[in-house]
């Protein structure tokens, strides 16, 4: 079968899982990545892109697959060294992820731009396809709870989501301009379809469609696009989102999330992709506009993740 050319739209760990099945079928040519960047950061003087650097890790298969996050065989004697000296340790990094914060943070002091860094990055890790983070421009998000207005890390790694969430929101969004190279395949028509990984709604899919002129190109250029939901059986599979959407007083079902996507993205969704435990979803997910397929989607294996990825481009050529 000759397949078009796919953007993927990803977050972190539930999403690069989708999108490492995704290179497994489509080649570099067929496949693009666009990755989200409002939960970047800096700390102790280093630029950490946490989304970009799990997918990065996960394409080139050196990824935790225990901690779910950082390298394989990692070590921690930086950390240990900072922790006696009474340095800041709560956001953990590796002797081996320090080196790629260390490079990213002395190539954007030269001047590079963060799409060129990511590129060149995903080069050097031996990735094939082209990783691209959802914009150039900072984009931080701020989750509102009721410990006050946290910034993202802070309240995802620091207080480990324990705090109740009220709402979000992402400093600088609006002065933001979509990566001009994924502009440049929209406008120039040369995308057949979109996948929404599995990734969390609010926090890694919203700063990416939400961005100035992206919704709106979407629906003007008619690309199909399949979301897939990372709410299973009543269960976020990775992250908080369960978490977040009780907290926000929204039924945590992968009904919630298309509802989601239906009121905050009119007609944007062709397909949304659900577990075949959730299948008495379907008709109310049709009723939204919006085509509700099922299938098996916790991806526990390799073979889980390219059957998946499989499925949903079908979806798509159909």
């Amino acid at each position: 079968m000759t397949r078009g050319k796919y953007l993927a739209l990803t977050g972190g760990v539930g999403g690069a899982k989708l999108a490492l099945g995704l290179t497994d079928i489509l080649t570099a040519e067929q496949l693009e990545i666009v990755v989200n960047t409002a939960d970047d950061f800096c700390h102790l003087g280093l630029n950490i892109c946490p989304d970009i650097d799990t997918l990065l890790y996960t394409l080139s298969e050196q990824n935790n697959q225990q901690l779910g996050w950082g390298l394989a065989g990692e070590s921690w004697a930086a950390m240990d060294a900072l922790e006696r000296l009474g340095g800041e340790t709560w956001f953990r990094l590796g002797d081996r992820d320090l080196a790629t914060h260390l490079w990213r943070t002395q190539a954007l002091s030269a001047g590079a731009g963060l799409s060129e860094v990511t590129l060149d990055l995903a080069k050097r890790m031996g990735i094939a396809h082209r990783v691209h983070p959802m914009t150039n421009d900072p984009v931080r998000t701020l989750v509102h709870s009721d410990e006050g207005d946290l910034p993202f890390q802070h309240y995802f790694v620091r207080r480990q989501c324990e705090p109740a969430v009220s709402g979000f929101s992402f400093r600088g969004l609006d002065a933001a301009s979509v990566n001009p190279a994924v502009s440049k395949l929209l406008v120039g028509k040369k995308i057949g379809g979109i996948v929404i990984c599995p990734s969390n709604p609010f926090v890694s899919v919203d700063p990416i469609l939400k961005l100035p002129g992206l919704y709106e190109a979407l629906i003007e250029f008619q690309i199909p696009v399949v979301a897939v939901s990372p709410i299973v059986a009543g269960m976020a599979i990775k992250g908080p989102a369960a978490k977040m959407m009780g907290e926000l007083n929204m039924p945590v079902t992968a009904l919630a999330v298309a509802q989601h996507y239906a009121q905050q993205y009119p007609g944007l969704l062709k397909h949304f992709v659900i577990d075949q435990s959730d299948v008495t979803l379907v008709p109310q997910i049709n009723e939204l506009g919006i085509a509700a397929v099922t299938t098996a989607t916790i991806m526990n294996t390799r073979q889980d993740k390219k059957a998946l990825a499989d499925f949903v481009l079908h979806l798509m050529e159909s």
